[in-house]
């Protein structure tokens, strides 16, 4: 078959639409030749460069990325720290509050019970200061009743003091003697 439509073709008879015409590939092969050198001379390389710039970006915003990431994870780690160092200074700071307090409570009952002391102390003293004067009061009022009421029954005016003290302290004397 293609030995006749060679044939055919070189007798100078009509041409096949099967079989393409020499010239015309030749021009072909030309300008393919030339297209394909023109591609490869100013296409390609821009393709490239643009593959390698967009690569490097690609690779460096994933660098990046990743360090943003640890440096994210190490602020984080950080912040973890400092938090949990601060719960613990919180923790330490209200129980030495909880320590103070309950020496405090402790210190104020300590001086309540001094000052009660104190004031019972006091107390007791001027008691016994009162019941001294009383007493001292009432030795020269029952003295001195004592004396009235002998010179009455004496029927003699006992005026003698330094006597009638004497005379009452030893009724006085032989009173609490016989109290004890």
């Amino acid at each position: 078959m293609y030995s006749t439509i060679l044939a055919t073709a070189a007798e100078g008879e009509e041409h096949s639409p099967l079989m393409p015409i020499l010239s015309e590939i030749v021009l072909a092969v030309v300008v393919f030749a030339i297209l394909y050198f023109l591609i490869r001379k100013f296409v390609i390389p821009n393709f490239e460069q643009a593959y390698a710039e967009r690569t490097a970006a690609i690779e460096g915003g994933i660098e990046e990325a990743q360090s943003a990431q640890k440096e994210a994870q190490a602020a984080l780690e950080q912040y973890t720290a400092q938090l949990a160092e601060a719960r613990h200074e919180a923790a330490a700071i209200r129980e030495e509050a909880r320590e103070q307090g309950a020496q405090i409570v402790v210190e104020m009952r300590e001086q309540a019970q001094a000052e009660s002391a104190r004031i019972v102390s006091a107390a007791q003293a001027q008691i016994a200061a009162e019941r001294q004067q009383a007493i001292a009061q009432l030795k020269s009022e029952v003295g001195g009743m004592a004396t009235e009421l002998a010179g009455r029954i004496v029927g003699e005016s006992l005026a003698d003091t330094d006597a009638q003290r004497r005379t009452v302290q030893r009724f006085i004397d032989e009173l609490e003697g016989s109290a004890n």
